[in-house]
């Protein structure tokens, strides 16, 4: 599916433009550094770290007024002209093809490619568009424009993107369904805390040529913002679940409060376990519908997603994770009934960290929104020491892109979550509770023998728990467990947890919730 501008590309793009600088800064520029001669991820790391020393400095680049009056309806119109693909019929196995500068996509992206260890930069061209239709002369245009971001295709199938850089350090990609769904991010600083998010930007892209019949692309990229400076190197590979190996050397301007390592963006309006918005036809709208955990202790977690009332910010603590992902476990079309976008093929995406991450947590932040194109749901690894200027932060990881993650736990797992009004069928309702179901299927589950003694165990951190129960559900070769929970008169969220054990033993991977209760006015009986 080709990349399609949408108001959340949008969103993410005016993310980039408007960072606030910290003080006055002094002009350092980095091109002649990079621009020309030999290149390794060496001599990038050199001088990342340089500019890290060094007073940052802010984007300053003024599109021509047509470009910078574009609206939406116009932007879109701008077409990349195939045949101008960089390694277009070399037979390299991807090409490349450029964003155009305009609309909210002011800042360029500098870019060049390396042959043979040396650096030759990509210039702007206008030729490579068909800007007529958004009634742009390109005749006009300067070579100096520079280009927005960039995608990648598959040779053999070049109406398929296989992944897309645009809009700060935002980047997608597909796997065997094709479909674009959430994003990730070269960094994350300072999410959902009370003062403005920070927004770093790829500033610079080398992109080393494939050799004929090559299935990998190796990028490099310059990372910039306020607080950091950041040398990346990514390493495609396009493939039914598609791979990106990231190797990250940050240097540190300032003291950052929140770091965010391996950043992932999606969107949750509304599913089964949050109906809060369902107001349209569609029973379930969402990228993402939870956050799996793999601790460094060997636990499994699944937390389901929500759309909540306000900002909710989760960390959970962990030394040395194994694995985490914003995953799409429901692909039943029939939960979605959307034919345009379709949420069923939404890829997950699952973070493979390599080495010794040592102690931290996985950061997960809801916020409310009404838009589905918004993403309002961020994950993160966060360390826990606080980043100093002067330091040397490295980490290495690999993003996994498709359908399912690339591991799975041996215990059963959550495949759905549902919500709704609590109590006792016939029975008149005295006071609020919130009943939830949750359907555990895979593992040793079909192995059970009928009579087999299954136990439900479930927590809460407030309120009280009641009519649990588990028992078999044939339809999914599982079972469902069921609870209510009396919550008391708080708003504070309630953390709820469960699980399925027999003689004591676990046999799924622990579900993690966290309930937000309505207006005390809002509950009834």
């Amino acid at each position: 599916m080709p990349f399609v501008l949408t108001r959340r590309r949008l969103l993410q793009g005016l993310c980039a433009a408007v960072v606030t600088p910290h003080g006055a800064r002094a002009a350092v520029p980095v091109a002649p550094v990079l621009a020309s001669g030999p290149f390794d991820y060496a001599a990038l790391k050199g001088a990342a770290r340089t500019l890290a020393a060094q007073a940052y400095v802010p984007p300053v680049h003024t599109l021509p007024p047509a470009l910078a009056a574009l609206d939406y309806d116009h932007y879109q119109r701008i077409h990349y002209l195939p045949e101008h693909g960089l390694w277009h019929g070399e037979g390299r196995g991807v090409e490349l093809r450029f964003f155009h500068p305009g609309f909210l996509f002011r800042e360029p992206v500098q870019l060049a490619e390396i042959v043979d260890g040396e650096v030759q930069v990509i210039v702007y061209d206008p030729a490579r568009f068909d800007l007529a239709q958004a009634g742009i002369d390109g005749s006009t245009l300067d070579p100096s424009l520079g280009y927005a971001g960039f995608r990648v295709v598959d040779r053999t199938n070049p109406e398929i993107d296989v992944a897309a850089f645009l809009g700060a350090s935002y980047f997608r990609a597909v796997g065997a369904d094709k479909q674009y769904g959430l994003s990730a991010r070269g960094l994350a600083i300072d999410t959902g805390m009370p003062h403005p998010e920070e927004f770093p930007r790829f500033s610079h892209c080398w992109f080393e040529r494939p050799a004929p019949g090559a299935t990998r692309l190796v990028i490099y990229a310059l990372l910039e913002s306020p607080s950091v400076c950041g040398a990346y190197r990514i390493e495609l590979a396009p493939a039914a679940r598609l791979t990106m190996d990231i190797n990250v050397a940050l240097y540190p301007r300032l003291a950052i409060e929140r770091l965010g390592i391996a950043p992932l963006t999606s969107m949750y309006q509304t599913g089964e376990n949050d109906r809060r918005l369902a107001c349209d036809f569609r029973p379930e709208i969402h990228d993402s519908d939870g956050l799996a955990l793999w601790t460094g202790s060997g636990q499994w977690i699944w937390r389901p997603l929500e759309n909540p009332r306000a900002l909710r910010f989760n960390r959970y603590a962990d030394m040395h994770p194994r694995g985490f992902g914003l995953l799409q476990r429901d692909r039943d079309f029939d939960h979605y009934q959307d034919d345009g976008v379709f949420y069923d093929r939404r890829p997950s995406v699952w973070v493979e960290p390599k080495g010794d991450w040592g102690a931290g947590g996985v950061v997960l932040v809801e916020l409310p929104t009404a838009d589905e194109t918004f993403d309002n749901i961020v994950a993160f690894w966060q360390p826990e020491a606080t980043p100093q200027p002067g330091q040397e932060l490295l980490y290495a990881y690999r993003l996994h892109w498709g359908r399912d993650a690339p591991v799975t736990p041996a215990l059963a797992t959550v495949v759905a979550t549902r919500t709704g009004l609590g109590g006792v069928v016939g029975h008149q309702r005295k006071y609020f509770s919130w009943r939830f179901a949750l359907d555990f299927a895979g593992g040793r589950l079909p192995l059970l023998p009928a009579d087999a003694k299954v136990e439900l165990v479930a927590t809460t951190s407030r309120g009280r728990l009641e009519i649990p129960s588990a028992r078999p559900l044939a339809a999914i070769d599982g079972y469902r467990a069921i609870f209510d929970l009396v919550p008391d008169d708080s708003l504070d969220p309630i953390n709820l947890t469960a699980w399925l054990v027999i003689d004591g033993t676990p046999l799924t991977e622990t579900w993690f919730y966290q309930y937000s209760p309505p207006p005390v006015a809002e509950r009834g009986g």
